[in-house]
């Protein structure tokens, strides 16, 4: 079984609503357990770090009552734009390894299959494949950071 078997059994048993699944054949065995099951899963706590920002992110815009209109233009613009997602919970990171050079950088034209990231999961490093050829315009997610499923991590123009 590939990584990409696994990633789509990962999107099949999110999907399904779940909370867990084994799969098992003779030379391989997987356990994929979702917090549906009420079951403790260390990714589960992940969400907190997230809610952080946003909660602080309110004040602003009440001491300064254009700040919605930015945010507005901003979100028109990325609708021209194709969104690479993580198909995993893991961390990112744009290089393979520390004194490597990046993957792609802002401007970098990408082809479909084209590595753009690896996320590490459980100690495994996966490398992220491009789904869409076009131009990087925006890296959304800082180097060594965690990242959800299903997360957004870089616009693509497809023009």
């Amino acid at each position: 079984m590939d990584i990409k078997d696994i990633q789509n059994l990962i999107k099949f048993v999110s999907k399904a609503e779940v909370s867990e699944v084994k799969y098992k054949t003779k030379d391989f065995e997987i356990t994929i357990k979702t917090p549906l099951g009420g079951s403790e899963i260390s990714y589960a706590q992940a969400p907190a770090v997230y809610h952080t920002p946003q909660q602080q992110a309110p004040a602003a815009p009440a001491s300064t009552p254009s700040a919605p209109a930015p945010a507005e233009e901003s979100a028109a613009e990325n609708a021209n734009y194709v969104t690479i997602k993580s198909p995993m919970i893991g961390t990112f990171y744009r290089k393979p390894a520390p004194d490597k050079d990046l993957f792609v950088n802002v401007g970098d034209e990408v082809s479909v299959g084209k590595v753009v990231c690896v996320i590490e999961a459980m100690k495994l490093f996966n490398q992220i494949e491009s789904e869409v050829s076009g131009r990087i315009v925006k890296v959304l997610v800082d180097d060594a950071t965690p990242v959800e499923y299903d997360q957004p991590l870089f616009l693509v123009d497809p023009s």
